[in-house]
């Protein structure tokens, strides 16, 4: 390579994770601390003029309030860029470029926009801007695809400063990233810079960013990374870390020390609040090929087990792939459980005579029922209270076990229980196992919450019982010791999830105690 650039994405790719919110005194503390590094290239966030704010957060409503607001002074020997996506910012209210403002524009865009960035990236250049070309999942390009979209930019975009590999979904590895450098340095114009930006899904974003390096080429080579690797999903390549290997084996000058202290006093305290980095569903994301949405939203919302994540990650259509569908997402599940159906007409009959003016105890694996485990069993001993465990029974000894996991099904059906399950854990109904038609219970308001305090409360509400009775319904906090007793069920949930929860339950409960009486035996986020 002739030159190599470290560019800095923590400010942009890392807003992912926190919506951007770092707040003016964190957003001046990372810059600071890169600008004292020495970094080559910082990014300052994200320009949209439909989602940005003017201050406090780094996605920009245009790019005059990033110089007003945060950029006041530059530092000589930097470059200071910001990244739109195509077509979210209208192109004639971009300032033509003075001293003091931003050096570059970084135009992220997918596949079907690509030669629509062309008169872009023109507007763009024409008013003084070094223009970076982003073809984000660029694995997503055939060979012949990439090939013709480099010719077009050698013809109509020469002066374009850098091509970007963008592996979106951390799923290159070494042979990728041969044959898509090989591709791109043999054909792109060799004035034009290079340039790697990848995520971590595979934990390969260092061994490819050391490819990426040992590379033969004569042109200039630009290298992203995020302090602490802080992006969204599985993250980015560490800066800190990467600046090191760059000291050691290429002869650069990086100050490691202040990107240390900032982790220390900004980075470690976001990730302490919202997490990044390498999870199962990430890697699942990566190796099906899609955005990591789709596998955080089956395992978040509907607590899915990652064999059901994987099947369902694997059923989704090409052309959705890249951006993520909530509503697509969700009728992919519903299509994904449409044959678990099952004819629950004598179930029901079965258990409305079980159950129908019965007072109903049904016990949740809150951790608060640890509190009043007496005054539950007494209740679930009176004669004419009828008692129901949910995915755990190591506490009560039951009338019965609700279950929607299918290693608390095999526990029960060894226990010999009897137990309530609903089709999408077993089809095997028998006297001591009372089968219900899972797609029947799961829907609230139009939406699907297959959790199984709703499918219990709804099938309670269908027998005509006479009072509920509610214990270990706490609610979700986000530090997951609190949520269960027994530690083998906990899940980490974000702050957000848990509010979402809550909020959930809380209408619901509510909703519910219209036409039937509800009494919590234990405290609860839902009251």
């Amino acid at each position: 390579m002739n030159s190599l650039k470290v560019l800095d994405v923590t400010l942009r790719d890392g807003g992912c994770v926190n919506d951007f919110n770092f707040g003016q005194a964190y957003m001046e503390s990372v810059l600071c601390a890169l600008e004292k590094s020495r970094v080559d290239i910082i990014e300052l966030g994200y320009i949209d003029a439909e989602k940005g704010s003017e201050k406090g957060r780094t996605q920009f409503i245009n790019d005059q309030v990033i110089t007003q607001h945060f950029l006041r002074s530059k530092k000589a020997g930097v470059t200071y860029v910001a990244m739109m996506d195509y077509d979210k910012f209208d192109l004639d209210n971009l300032q033509q470029r003075l001293e003091s403002s931003i050096d570059g524009i970084r135009m992220a865009f997918h596949k079907n926009n690509c030669f629509d960035i062309i008169s872009a990236g023109k507007k763009i250049i024409d008013k003084g801007y070094k223009f970076f070309i982003q073809p984000m999942t660029i694995m997503r390009y055939s060979d012949k695809e990439l090939i013709e979209f480099i010719e077009k930019v050698n013809q109509e975009l020469p002066d374009a400063t850098a091509f970007y590999i963008v592996d979106s979904f951390g799923e290159m590895r070494m042979n990728d990233m041969n044959r898509i450098l090989n591709l791109v340095d043999h054909n792109l114009l060799s004035s034009m810079t290079i340039g790697f930006h990848s995520h971590n899904n595979l934990q390969l974003s260092y061994s490819n960013a050391v490819t990426f390096l040992q590379f033969p080429t004569n042109r200039n080579l630009i290298l992203d990374c995020s302090i602490m690797g802080m992006g969204k999903g599985a993250g980015n390549l560490n800066t800190e870390l990467f600046l090191e290997h760059l000291n050691l084996y290429y002869d650069k000058k990086y100050q490691i020390t202040p990107l240390l202290e900032v982790i220390d006093k900004v980075i470690n305290v976001i990730h302490n609040e919202m997490y990044w980095g390498y999870s199962v569903e990430y890697y699942l994301s990566s190796v099906n090929h899609c955005t990591p949405n789709y596998a955080g939203y089956f395992y978040q919302k509907h607590m899915l087990p990652v064999n059901q994540v994987a099947e369902l990650l694997g059923m989704i259509c090409d052309d959705k792939r890249n951006s993520f569908d909530k509503d697509y997402a969700e009728k992919l599940y519903q299509t994904y459980n449409s044959n678990k159906s099952f004819d629950d007409v004598n179930t029901i009959k079965k258990l409305q005579e079980k159950f129908i003016n019965k007072r109903v105890v049904v016990i949740a694996p809150g951790k608060n029922v640890i509190r009043h485990i007496d005054n539950i069993e007494a209740l679930i001993k009176e004669e004419d209270v009828v008692s129901v465990s949910l995915n755990n029974f190591k506490i009560f000894d039951t009338d019965y076990i609700f279950t929607t996991r299918k290693d608390a099904y095999n526990t029960a059906v060894n226990a010999g229980k009897m137990i309530i399950a609903p089709s999408s854990v077993t089809t095997d109904s028998m006297e001591s196992i009372y089968v219900i038609d899972y797609k029947k219970w799961i829907v609230v308001d139009g939406e699907t919450q297959d959790s199984s305090g709703v499918m219990i409360i709804n099938l309670l509400k269908k027998c005509n019982v006479k009072e509920i009775f509610l214990a270990g319904f706490d609610g979700f906090s986000v530090n997951i010791n609190e949520n269960y007793y027994d530690i083998t069920m906990r899940i980490p949930v974000t702050e957000k999830q848990a509010i979402m929860r809550n909020e959930f339950y809380r209408e619901f409960l509510s909703k519910i105690s219209k036409d039937i009486k509800i009494t919590f035996l234990t405290e609860s986020k839902y009251v």
